[in-house]
C-alpha cells in the first residue's frame, strides 16, 4: 500500500477540518508548499492535495498552489476539489497533477464522468465521502440518501469507474481510528482499487488496515496525524510498504 500525506488548502493556507466542517478548522501552515515540502523531505513518495475552496465553490480556486507544489517537489501529486467540468480537470492536470479526484459531478453529470474517463482513464479517481452512513457531496455540505456501497456499485456498473477514494467524513480529523468493518464493506464492493481516508491517528491504525490484507486497498491518506506529530511520514511509508 502507498501512504499519501494530505495537504488541504483553504484561503491560501494548509489547514485541516474536523469531520469536513468548514467552521471547525485548524491552520497548520501559512503556505501549503511549506507543508508539502516538509512531507516530501520526510520521505513522502506521493501527495494528496485538496482544494477546499474549490470543493465548496464548485470550481478550482487554488491551482496556482498545486502548480507550485508539483513543479518544485519531485513526487506525484493527486488533486481534488471543485473539479466539475472537463475544463477544470484539464487545468488541474496541466498544473501538474498526476491524477485527479472527482466528487460531486461524478454523481450529478454522467456525461462529464464518461468523457473524463474516456479522455484520461487511469488518471481519474472518484471520491466517495460518507457521512452518517450516506454519501456526502458539494464540499461535504449536502448529504444524499445514497449508501456508499450502492454508489460504488452504480458507478462501477454504469460508468466503469474502477478507482475510488473513500473517506469516512465522520472520522476525518478526529484521530480516533478507522472503522475496520466499514473498510471491509467497501472492499467487498470495489472491483478495482481504492484509497482510504478518515480517522487515522496512530501507526497502530495503519497496521490494522494493513492487517486486513485487502488486495484492493491500494493506499491510505492521512493529514492531521502528521501535523500533530502522532507519527512520521517515513514510519508510515515503511509500515505500509507491501514488502514488509
Amino acid at each position: 500500500m502507498i501512504f499519501l500525506p494530505a495537504v488541504d488548502i483553504r484561503d491560501g493556507r494548509a489547514v485541516r477540518l474536523r469531520q469536513g466542517r468548514f467552521e471547525d478548522e485548524t491552520v497548520y501552515a501559512e503556505d501549503p508548499l511549506e507543508s508539502a515540502r516538509g512531507f516530501v523531505e520526510a520521505g513522502a513518495r506521493f501527495l494528496h492535495v485538496v482544494d477546499l475552496d474549490g470543493a465548496r465553490a464548485g470550481e478550482p480556486a487554488n491551482l496556482h498552489h498545486l502548480e507550485r507544489i508539483a513543479r518544485l517537489l519531485e513526487v506525484p501529486v493527486q488533486h481534488g476539489g471543485g473539479l466539475r467540468s472537463l475544463t477544470s480537470v484539464r487545468a488541474a492536470l496541466a498544473a501538474g497533477a498526476q491524477r485527479v479526484v472527482l466528487g460531486t459531478a461524478a454523481y450529478t453529470d454522467p456525461d462529464f464522468l464518461a468523457e473524463a474517463l474516456r479522455t484520461w482513464g487511469p488518471r481519474i479517481l472518484v471520491a466517495v465521502d460518507a457521512r452518517g452512513g450516506h454519501v456526502s457531496v458539494a464540499g461535504w455540505t449536502r448529504e444524499t440518501q445514497t449508501l456508499p456501497e450502492d454508489a460504488i456499485a452504480r458507478l462501477q456498473r454504469d460508468a466503469g469507474v474502477n478507482r475510488f477514494v473513500y473517506t469516512s467524513v465522520d472520522r476525518d480529523g478526529m484521530l480516533e481510528g478507522p472503522d475496520l468493518d466499514e473498510v471491509r464493506r467497501v472492499a467487498e464492493t470495489v472491483r478495482g482499487r481504492f484509497l482510504y481516508s478518515g480517522g487515522i491517528g496512530s501507526l497502530e491504525d495503519l497496521q490494522a488496515l494493513k492487517d486486513l490484507r485487502l488486495v484492493n486497498l491500494a493506499g491510505v491518506i492521512s493529514g492531521k496525524a502528521l501535523y500533530e506529530n502522532r507519527f512520521g511520514v517515513g514510519e508510515a511509508t515503511e509500515l505500509l510498504d507491501d514488502r514488509t
